[in-house]
């Protein structure tokens, strides 16, 4: 069961809570012919959790969070991050009335932002609720100019869920690679995580059974799950018992670092949005999870049409098998984004891409994950007067799209622009909307008008000293709204 599925089903009972019993068919004994349209409502509570930022002494971290306003929504409502060590039970926060969150946010439509220093910051533990449920999106971005994974590290605080995928992985010489689990519950998690190479799995024993506390993050670094080096892993994370966020961190001692996102849930079909235009190399991961050996045609999706790379035209994965190929600067100078179909049978995998900027001893790398469509609308933070580039891609008809700028941080009116997406080609907004009179940060809102599914992600470049700081965030459907299906009190029900 994927992580959608599990959500709706959270939210479905809840709403029947509150609904009381119902029956979808009138008192009167008659049949309607089917269950009655279904109606999207605001979901009335959101989770997120943000990993340790770093282990750098060196290192600055700032938070921006922000709900984007929904019509339906309930009229208050709060967000609030608090560390994993004051993320108490509700009968320890009525004894220790002292717990106060690192982050607060009251209202929808307005970001706002917090900042910490050095390797104690801890994980946080956030909660929406009420109007500030719908679509709450936090970014943690921590940046450090020296060190093992010296850089720009930017994450979407992610979902607590029991199932995740992450291509892209690696215990290679070079990198340190960990996975950070965070429980928000009041009961212990039991995590196994799985890794497996070019040859197949390579887990050893150490990697079954992860305890996990209740309101704690456990950071495991991979090359102590593995029995030896690989260059290039699939990460699959599974909790056995409860449920926890799982964010992978990525620090090369050479090329800089990154999270890398959990990629899509296995498809057939799968789209990896927003490969900068300067990229020096990229390099595709896939594995096939399956039965079934996957075979995939690679395209591009540039900004005049979709085009196959040179020498790279198709990509044979084999059943629990990571499969690896390096597409060097397969952009040549154009943003693109790389789109990924079964040349025969469908077959589901999963993917992700790792990005390489500059040169020498000035490079920088990020990821980019196989991303589901932007669906209703998507949301992220943390973006600044200047640095960020948004990439919309519409792999299949062309597609309007709305995009939306919040107020800053600190200041500043909303703005709004509509953009065509053509099929089949990707485009670079490399200046989006910015609120008039910025200060602060600010939030960028991706919303489908009409025409086909779009796809996107932002980079967030800040370049220090010659060294081009960046990160990529996918943009994923903010899953502020849930379709319920509509109901009738039955109160016969009682009498049967």
């Amino acid at each position: 069961m994927n992580r959608t599925t599990q959500s709706l089903i959270a939210v479905v009972v809840a709403l029947g809570a509150v609904t009381g019993f119902a029956a979808f068919g009138g008192s009167d004994g008659t049949d309607d012919a089917g269950a009655k349209a279904a109606a999207r409502l605001p979901v009335e509570r959101t989770s997120l959790l943000c990993p340790v930022p770093s282990s750098s002494d060196l290192a600055e971290t700032s938070y921006t969070a922000y709900t984007p306003k929904a019509d339906g929504a309930e009229a208050k409502g709060k967000a609030e991050l608090l560390p994993v060590s004051k993320a108490l039970t509700d009968a320890a926060k009525e004894r220790d009335k002292k717990a106060k969150p690192f982050l607060t946010q009251k209202a929808p439509g307005a970001p706002v932002a917090g900042e910490a220093s050095g390797a104690e910051s801890p994980a946080l533990i956030g909660t929406a609720d009420g109007a500030l449920a719908p679509g709450w999106t936090v970014q943690q971005t921590t940046t450090y100019a020296a060190g093992s994974g010296r850089g720009m590290h930017g994450t979407n605080c992610t979902a607590p869920d029991t199932d995740f995928w992450f291509p892209g992985a690696s215990t290679a010489k070079d990198r340190s690679d960990y996975i950070h689990l965070t429980n928000p519950d009041d009961s212990a998690a039991v995590v196994d995580v799985e890794l497996f190479g070019p040859d197949g799995e390579v887990t050893s024993a150490v990697g079954d059974s992860i305890q996990v506390q209740p309101h704690s993050s456990v950071p495991v670094l991979l090359s102590t799950l593995a029995d030896k080096k690989v260059t290039d892993l699939t990460m699959h994370v599974t909790a056995r018992s409860g449920r926890v966020a799982a964010a992978v961190q990525s620090s090369d001692e050479k090329l800089g670092g990154d999270w890398l996102p959990a990629s899509a849930d296995p498809a057939d079909r799968l789209v990896l949005p927003g490969i900068p235009k300067d990229a020096t190399s990229v390099r595709l991961v896939a594995y096939a999870p399956g039965a079934d050996d996957a075979d995939l045609k690679v395209q591009l999706a540039s900004p005049t049409g979709t085009i196959t790379p040179a020498g790279h035209e198709s990509l044979q994965v084999k059943s629990g098998m990571t499969a690896a190929v390096d597409l060097g600067d397969v952009t040549k100078g154009e943003a693109g984004s790389l789109v990924l179909s079964p040349t025969d049978r469908p077959v589901p995998v999963v993917a992700a891409l790792r990005v390489t900027r500059g040169k020498g001893s000035k490079q920088e790398t990020a990821f980019i994950p196989a991303t589901p469509a932007v669906g209703a609308r998507s949301t992220v933070a943390d973006n600044r007067a200047k640095g960020s580039t948004l990439s919309l891609v519409a792999p299949e008809k062309s597609a309007k799209v709305k995009v939306t700028a919040s107020a800053g941080t600190e200041g500043g009116s909303p703005a709004t622009k509509t953009y065509t997406v053509k099929g089949g080609t990707t485009l670079e907004i490399a200046d989006p909307p910015k609120p008039a009179g910025l200060k602060g940060a600010y939030a960028l809102t991706v919303e489908p008008v009409s025409g086909g599914p779009v796809h996107g992600s932002r980079m967030l470049s800040v370049p220090e000293e010659g060294l081009p700081m960046f990160t990529v965030q996918p943009l994923p459907d903010d899953r502020g709204t849930v379709e319920v299906p509509k109901a009738e009190r039955d109160l016969a029900v009682l009498q049967k």
